[in-house]
């Protein structure tokens, strides 16, 4: 059966035409050589049937990219690793922080700001050379749920009620930019919306080439969650301590220890993630 008349299902539930070459790109993004990756995208092509779901595509060419090289593999689930920081979005809300920190800002999250009308509790600050950043993170479980108008319009008020706190002040006190931020993507009115009133917007992907993708790999940041080693109630553990990032762990190896595992499993796992932050 040629290509482009098998036909896949995306997270979303839409259907699509399975394309070879966007196979090829998203494996490229791990780093591997051209010569595995023609290898691994001809493989999965000849599983291909009709109505194939994106997750299985993905499942079978990272079980073939992990059984090749786990840092091709761990960079490859990148975003799976970010939907793993759920539940309940505190450690998005932390990851986020993090991305801003080692862009050299001074970071706070979960902070109360003062508004003309109530109080606010603001999921980061940050501050940086007179800017001065209020941050909103929309942190969704579901893969295929985009981040639509709505939200924009909830926290633009929200951003308002702060800014009019201040009235007319224009000191370093006052917040001059407001953020949101998702690990899914936004909606074509969500995008008109933010660059109407003025917000900051950052997704999986926007704004183009300085998303949360491009960051993280800009940075070496990636989470911990990333890991091909890590057990699930292990990243759990590390996440509840407020370790968000494989950068964490190579600086303090404490929080290793912790987890009880051998010397020679902690060796293996501080290569795989020295590996990944690399930049």
């Amino acid at each position: 059966m040629k290509n482009n008349a098998i036909e896949v299902i995306k997270h979303s539930g839409e259907r699509a035409t399975f394309s070879i070459e966007k196979l090829k790109s998203s494996l490229r993004k791990s780093g591997a050589e051209e010569a595995l990756v023609s290898e691994i995208a001809n493989n999965v092509r000849d599983e291909l049937y009709q109505g194939i779901s994106t997750k299985e595509i993905y499942n079978r060419a990272f079980a073939l990219l992990k059984k090749k090289k786990k840092g091709y593999a761990s960079k490859y689930k990148l975003k799976k690793a970010i939907y793993e920081l759920g539940p309940t979005g505190f450690p998005f809300e932390k990851f986020v922080g993090a991305i801003l920190f080692y862009s050299g800002y001074e970071v706070k999250t979960g902070q109360f700001l003062q508004g003309k009308c109530v109080t606010h509790e603001v999921d980061v600050v940050a501050h940086k050379n007179g800017q001065y950043i209020v941050a909103e993170c929309k942190f969704h479980s579901d893969e295929g749920r985009n981040c639509d108008v709505k939200v924009p319009l909830y926290i633009h008020s929200r951003y308002r009620d702060i800014l009019n706190f201040y009235g007319d002040k224009n000191n370093g006190e006052k917040p001059n930019e407001g953020w949101v931020v998702t690990n899914t993507r936004f909606t074509e009115d969500a995008i008109k919306y933010g660059e109407c009133v003025g917000l900051h917007l950052l997704s999986w992907d926007f704004p183009k080439d300085n998303g949360i993708k491009d960051r993280i790999d800009r940075l070496g940041l990636y989470p911990v969650t990333v890991s091909t080693l890590l057990s699930q109630r292990e990243k759990q553990f590390l996440l509840s301590r407020d370790v968000v990032l494989c950068k964490q762990l190579i600086n303090d190896h404490f929080y290793l220890d912790h987890l009880g595992i051998s010397e020679k499993r902690k060796e293996r796992i501080l290569n795989e993630i020295e590996q990944l932050c690399r930049k």
